[in-house]
């Protein structure tokens, strides 16, 4: 047992075999179970206090040991550490191990800072101020406040699931897939992939945006001065494509070469963005008292583009001569002043005003409310007057300030919920954390705390020191090309633009390191199979696959190349990640399952599900299309996960959930039987097994399939013959097969073993017990016994009449495939044929609606269906038939109707011959006192007697001529026909080749003459002194023998060809006396027939009219 235990532990993570999460298996008593060697355990039971329970002790660890080993628990994430470690150990082989240190970041460092850095980024910098101009700071501190719930909230349910024990490393993707399931969990784990991935590509959008406008415009490689419009916008688009393509080479190979100096540079990016925040408090806190010098242009009220002037004047003064500007050339034909000019610029004059006028001017009150404008149109400040044509078309447009996309509010609530993601960022360094249920709450909170006061504060202060023309104005455009919140910051706007710049640089490589591990985990828990391959990388177990898809990915961002359509991409794929964050924690509050026992207090389901429904409204409010298509990847990849067959048992909520609902479902079915047109066969069916637990009936469990068009349910029992003690790995066995046998003909059910003393009892146990509350079977099918009539099958056909006496006084329904083996399998098609149903009692319309279900799988769906059912003497036929239809016609059923008419005929010889020699058979089994050998041979040749007496015909027609003219003779001279048989049998023993006698008769006489012969060599006393004679016979025995050989002629005549003939089933006899002769009954009615369904009704109906 150690070494088992070693071995596993050897096949940790590391295997390339394991395709398990890698994580310690929950089945485990220890966390980390690998922890002590063999010989620890071995000195760990030496102690004789315990030797009572030392036989426990390889499975069942003392206290102690499991004590020591949660206290000893160290969880290291497999991220950057170990590739840090593992470069480190590549230098040279060392001959011992370098102890592995505890985790020891405390919640500032661990959680605090990391979460500072991921939430503050490109759109605090790039487009805070332009959502303030366009949508007012009431609109802006709406959404601000809008975003800054959801995360809120959502950081509360996520610190309730990351306390709810100890939380590997593995973060957001690892508490979702481990309280919803695989299925939601490699959705969501996608989606969270692909929003860190486009989250790349937006800091690398930002960060050429920042480079190419406010750094270096001359870098440009397709030039945008002179360009107007779309040129322009093209330019400027095809220039972030080429330098975003260099930038992500770039990055992507920084991180494959050294994760280490990603994360050793993460300090440096971290205090870019603070000083950078800090020096926009400083230069608001300065416009109170010296606002800075940013004064900006205005023709009219429109905003002159600051590189087309260089005075804000139409003429100047030079010695007392006035000069035009360049302003004045931009709108003129010449220079002069008598030149012709635009009229907007004619009848307008030009005013400078401050661009910061400082936060106590009370410009607020004129940036409080939105201004939302079209592409195209120019900004214009409000409240001040313009003269302005409205049938003139403008011209030299580019010499103002245009919009450059059309704003709405929801567009606003897109580009802006970025920037309040990367709340994750603690969770994600769960394995590098002293106390991570301590310090995930505190730490994530806080500062979510933290940057949402400063968002507010932001909205507002930007909307009380900048004009609202420069807040519209996006790229800086009237501040000489400057970023509009650099303009605010003190000492100078460079601080701001080399802050950002580096900040988006290094968020840029965050998301390149996390988003490939993040793909890494997800594939090696092997729950999507076509990503396994990304779960490979180098040695030291870099994801080398994952860091290139993860390029590739970002390079579809970088063509997009507009920052301000990237964002809402990464926004959905972050939202629906979050929705299902509270959606866990809602699910595992109300289920209340023992194991949700969360040390963070704070939370309540009504939280979580704000938090959810307030996710998915922005999800729909940033742009719905963008919605529908992520909410469609994710339900793709559920789908695809649950088809593929995730078979991941990890506690979920979703298991929970299933429980819950079928615990309800079960209480609401016992509420009452279910209504008729809500029947369905819920179909118990019994197997054999062989030596090797093998099932010995296949095809039941293809015809149960075939079956299931009713989607009832489904259970495939069969009884192990023994003690449960003794017995329980046969019973294993056998379940195992019955399950692998099911899911390859893809039959939805349960299979169940039980292990009884016999096999008769075994059966009655499922017959009684199988199913649970509401959810019970009511049709059991079960397999004919072929070979009922050899010695050694005597007690199975018993068994089977058992199984329908029980299936009759259980009011269930019984279904009894003869000749299984000739069923087709599922992959068989019928093009053709017919199934044929023949209606002779009513048994609740069975007959009627299994048909149908057979029809609806592809296997007989080309088969036509025929009623037949048979009149008699006082029928009126035609009328029956006319009945027939109309009962189909409502039924919605489509069917051939045919009548068959079976007028009262005389008993013809060869019944009462086959009646004779069936209770000849049961007398003699009476009768005879012998070994059980000898009663073998005994019964054996009367079988063959059967057998012989029963070929006596070639053909059916032959046979069925012969009982018409013996029946016509037996109808014209009774009397004397009864005593010729009589005559003729008397003179038998003494003349078995008689000539005179008949065939049959003479060769079932001779086998019983060698009975006779055998009953003399052992008792010395002649058995057939009192001959059963013809009148003697059991008049009951005779008319159904008279019954089943006259039906099985007219089924022979009507149905040979058909592919299934349905029929209704006998039912067994009272007494047990009569149980052979049950058999030869249904083996005579369905003699001939190849495939033969026989249907007995539960007795009550199961098919109705009626909607």
């Amino acid at each position: 047992m150690l070494n088992n235990v070693t071995t596993d532990c050897e096949e940790g993570e590391g295997s390339p075999n394991n395709q398990g999460d890698g994580n310690p298996k929950e089945s485990s008593p220890f966390i980390n179970s690998c922890a002590s060697s063999d010989l620890e355990k071995s000195q760990q039971y030496d102690g004789k206090n315990m030797a009572l329970f030392e036989e426990e002790m390889d499975t069942s660890p003392m206290v102690s040991s499991l004590l020591s080993s949660l206290a000893n628990y160290s969880n290291l994430p497999t991220g950057s550490k170990e590739h840090e470690e593992a470069e480190n150990n590549e230098e040279g082989t060392r001959p011992s191990k370098k102890p592995i240190k505890a985790p020891q970041l405390g919640t500032l460092m661990g959680v605090y800072l990391p979460c500072i850095q991921n939430i503050f980024g490109v759109i605090l910098f790039l487009r805070m101020t332009w959502m303030v101009g366009i949508g007012g700071v009431l609109g802006s501190f709406i959404i601000v406040f809008m975003c800054c719930s959801t995360t809120m909230l959502t950081a509360i349910s996520m610190s309730a699931i990351a306390t709810n024990g100890v939380v590997p490393a593995g973060g957001s993707y690892y508490m979702i897939s481990r309280s919803l399931g695989p299925e939601f969990g490699g959705a969501v784990g996608i989606c969270f992939y692909l929003g860190t991935t486009f989250a790349g590509a937006m800091y690398i959008l930002g960060c050429i945006e920042i480079l190419l406008i406010y750094i270096v415009p001359q870098a440009a490689i397709f030039k945008i001065e002179g360009l107007e419009g779309l040129e322009a916008e093209a330019a400027l688009l095809n220039n972030m494509r080429v330098y975003g393509t260099i930038v992500l080479s770039f990055m992507a190979l920084v991180v494959f070469v050294g994760v280490k100096y990603v994360n050793k540079l993460a300090l440096v990016f971290l205090a870019c963005v603070i000083l950078s925040i800090l020096a926009v408090y400083v230069g608001v806190i300065k416009t109170a008292f010296d606002p800075p010098v940013f004064p900006v242009c205005l023709l009219g009220n429109r905003t002159l583009v600051s590189k087309g002037y260089d005075v804000c004047a139409k003429v100047i003064e030079i010695d007392n001569e006035t000069v035009t500007t360049q302003l004045w050339r931009s709108f003129c034909d010449s220079d002069y002043i008598n030149a012709t000019c635009d009229d907007y610029f004619r009848d307008n004059n030009i005013t400078e005003i401050q661009g910061i006028p400082g936060v106590t001017s009370g410009i607020l009150a004129e940036n409080l409310f939105g201004n939302y404008l079209e592409k195209g149109v120019i900004v214009e400040k409000r409240g001040l007057a313009s003269q302005a044509d409205p049938d003139s078309s403008a011209s030299s447009t580019n010499r103002f300030v245009l919009a450059d996309i059309t704003s709405f509010f929801t567009l606003l609530v897109g580009i802006y919920f970025p920037s309040v993601t990367g709340i994750m960022a603690g969770s994600n360094r769960s394995g590098d954390l002293r106390d991570a249920q301590k310090s995930i709450p505190i730490g994530t909170i806080a500062a979510i705390t933290t940057t949402s006061a400063v968002y507010m504060s932001c909205v507002v202060l930007f909307g009380a020191c900048i004009e609202g023309v420069v807040l519209r104005d996006k790229f800086g455009e009237g501040v000489n090309g400057n970023l509009v919140i650099g303009t605010l910051a003190w000492p100078s706007p460079w601080v701001i633009v080399f802050g950002s710049f580096f900040s988006t640089c290094g968020a840029g490589l965050q998301s390149l390191t996390g988003a490939p591990r993040l793909l890494q985990a997800i594939s090696r828990d092997g729950i999507i199979p076509f990503l396994r391959v990304f779960g490979h990388g180098k040695a030291n177990g870099e994801p080398t696959w994952a860091l290139l898809l993860t390029a590739s990915i970002c390079e579809i961002g970088i063509i997009i190349a507009s920052l301000d359509a990237v964002a809402p991409i990464l926004s959905m794929f972050f939202l629906m990640c979050y929705m299902f964050v509270n959606l866990a924690c809602a699910l595992q509050t109300l289920l209340r399952t023992p194991n949700w026992r969360p040390r963070f207090k704070f939370y309540h389901w009504a939280l979580s599900f704000l938090g959810m429904s307030l996710c998915l409204s922005l999800m729909f409010i940033c742009s719905w299309y963008y919605a529908i298509v992520a909410m469609g990847i994710a339900s793709c990849i559920y789908k695809y996960i649950e088809f593929c067959g995730a078979e991941k048992e990890w506690g979920d909520g979703i298991r929970g959930i299933s429980l819950s609902a079928a615990r309800f479902a079960l209480m609401r079915l016992e509420e009452g039987p279910p209504h008729t047109k809500n029947w369905r066969p819920q179909i118990l069916v019994l197997v054999s097994m062989d030596a090797e637990q093998n099932v010995e009936q296949p095809r039941l469990i293809s015809l149960t399939n075939q079956l299931k068009a009713g989607k009832g349910l489904t259970i495939v029992g069969t009884a192990v013959q023994g003690k449960f003690l003794d017995n329980y790995t046969e019973a294993q066995r056998a379940d195992q097969s019955l399950r692998k046998l099911m899911e390859t003909e893809k039959v939805k059910g349960f299979p169940q073993v039980v292990i009884s003393s016999n096999l008769r009892d075994g059966t009655s146990h499922l017959i009684q017990v199988g199913g649970l509350g509401g959810l019970k079977h009511n049709t059991v099918m079960v397999s004919w016994p072929h070979s009922w009539k050899q010695p050694e099958s005597h007690q199975q056909f018993r068994d089977f009449i058992e199984v329908v006496r029980e299936t009759t006084a259980a009011s269930l329904a019984l279904l009894v495939p003869k000749n299984i083996s000739s069923y087709p399998s599922n992959g068989e098609r019928f093009t053709e044929g017919h199934i044929d149903v023949w209606w002779i009692v009513h048994d609740g319309g069975m007959l009627m609606l299994l048909p149908f279900l057979l029809r609806q799988h592809k296997v007989w769906r080309k088969c036509k269906m025929r009623i037949f059912t048979v009149a008699q003497l006082d029928d009126n036929s035609i009328q029956m038939k006319k009945d027939v239809i109309t009962f189909l016609y409502h039924l919605r059923i489509d069917a051939q109707v045919e009548v068959v008419e079976m007028h009262d005929s005389d008993i013809s010889a060869y019944t009462y011959e086959k009646t004779l020699v069936m209770e000849q058979r049961s007398q003699i089994l009476k009768q005879m006192h012998l070994t059980k050998n000898e009663m073998e041979r005994e019964i054996q040749s009367i079988t063959d007697s059967s057998r012989g007496s029963i070929r006596r015909k070639k053909s059916f027609a032959s046979r069925s001529q012969h009982s018409t003219e013996e029946g016509a003779r037996v109808g014209e001279h009774p009397e004397e026909e009864v005593q010729l048989i009589h005559n003729k049998n008397a003179s038998t023993p003494t003349s078995p080749t008689s000539p005179t006698a008949p065939a049959g008769v003479g060769r079932t006489w001779t086998d019983n003459k060698e009975v006779h012969k055998g009953k003399n060599l052992e008792a010395g006393k002649d058995p057939f002194s009192m001959k059963p004679e013809w009148e003697n016979l059991n008049q009951t025995d005779v008319r159904r023998m008279h019954t089943a050989l006259r039906l099985n002629e007219v089924i022979i005549k009507k149905s040979k060809e058909a592919k299934l003939v349905l029929l209704n089933m006998p039912g067994p006899p009272k007494n047990r006396t009569g149980e052979e002769n049950y058999m030869e009954f249904l083996e005579v009615l369905t003699e001939g027939l190849n495939r033969v369904l026989l249907v007995r009704g539960g007795g009550r109906e199961v098919i109705t009219i009626y909607s």
